[in-house]
C-alpha cells in the first residue's frame, strides 16, 4: 500500500494531535496505547451526517475537514483512516483491515480495523466500533483487555482474528477480521452499504456512542442508554427539544439547520 492511496500526506498531523489532545510521540507500544484511548475520548463515534444525506465520504481529506476541522465524529472507517494515517506519518506500520459484523449470525462484513507493528509486537487498533474499545488489543490468541471496565477478548482460528466481549451470559462475539489486505475502494464500498442500505443500522436512525471509564453511552434514535461497568444500565426517551443539548453532552455539536432537520426526521 502506498502512501498516495491513502493519502497521507494530505493529513494535517499537528492539528489531528490538538484534536486528541496528545503530545506528537514516537512508536512505541506505550504510546499506541495512549493515542488510541485518546483518540477515543476526544472524537465521537455518530452517523448524523449519514441520516443527513449529507455524508461527505470516507477520502481522507473529507474525513480531515469533518473529524479535524469542525470537530465532529464518524463512524468506523473515518474513525480508522483518520487514525491509521495519524500513526503512519509518527511512524508506526499499519495494515488496514476489514471485519465482519456478529460472525456468529452471519453479519454483515463492513467494519474497519488496523492490525499494527511497533516494538516486535502486533495489535489490533479498534478507535472506530461505536466508541467501544478504549485501548489496542495485543494479537494473542486468548488475549484479555479491560476495556473503561468491560473485558475484552482476542482468540484466532488460523489467520481469523474475533473479538468477544464479556457478558452476563459468556463471551459474546463482536467481529472478526483476517489479514487480507484492503485498498481504499473496498472502504467506499462498505461505507456505500453502510450508509444507504435500508437493512443497515446506520442507515435509518441517529447514532451517537461515547465510553469513558465505566460508563458508556450511546443514543439510538430517540433512546439514550447509560451502561456502567457494574451492570447498572438506565434508558430514557430524548425530545426533540432537547436533542441539541444531549447530542452536545455526547460531544456532538451539530448547527441549528442541521439540528432542525434531524428533528424533522423524528
Amino acid at each position: 500500500m502506498t502512501s498516495t492511496e491513502w493519502s497521507t500526506e494530505l493529513l494535517d498531523l499537528d492539528a489531528y494531535l490538538r484534536r486528541i489532545a496528545h503530545p506528537r510521540v514516537g512508536p512505541s507500544a506505550e504510546n499506541l496505547r495512549s493515542l488510541h484511548a485518546a483518540h477515543v475520548r476526544a472524537i465521537p463515534f455518530e452517523n448524523a451526517d449519514v441520516i443527513l444525506g449529507t455524508h461527505p465520504g470516507v477520502g481522507l481529506d473529507a474525513i480531515q475537514a469533518k473529524l479535524v476541522g469542525r470537530q465532529r465524529g464518524g463512524y468506523c472507517y473515518e474513525h480508522a483512516l483518520l487514525f491509521a494515517a495519524a500513526l503512519e506519518r509518527l511512524g508506526f506500520e499499519v495494515e488496514r483491515r476489514m471485519a465482519r459484523v456478529q460472525p456468529h449470525r452471519s453479519g454483515p462484513r463492513t467494519h474497519m480495523v488496523l492490525l499494527v507493528r511497533v516494538d516486535g509486537q502486533e495489535f489490533q487498533a479498534d478507535v472506530g466500533f461505536g466508541a467501544g474499545v478504549l485501548y489496542p488489543m495485543p494479537l494473542k490468541d486468548g488475549v484479555v483487555v479491560d476495556q473503561a471496565g468491560w473485558e475484552h477478548q482476542l482468540t484466532s482460528d488460523g489467520e481469523l482474528w474475533t473479538l468477544s466481549k464479556r457478558t452476563a451470559d459468556g463471551w459474546v462475539p463482536l467481529h472478526a477480521s483476517s489479514a487480507e489486505p484492503q485498498r481504499l475502494i473496498d472502504y467506499e464500498v462498505a461505507h456505500h452499504y453502510v450508509a444507504t442500505h435500508p437493512h443497515s443500522p446506520f442507515s435509518t436512525k441517529l447514532v451517537v456512542m461515547r465510553l469513558s471509564d465505566g460508563v458508556s453511552r450511546r443514543l439510538v434514535g430517540d433512546e439514550l442508554t447509560t451502561e456502567y461497568a457494574d451492570g447498572r444500565t438506565e434508558s430514557r426517551q430524548v425530545s426533540r427539544n432537547e436533542l441539541g443539548t444531549v447530542l452536545a453532552d455526547l460531544d456532538v455539536i451539530l448547527t441549528d439547520e442541521e439540528l432542525a432537520q434531524l428533528g424533522n426526521q423524528r
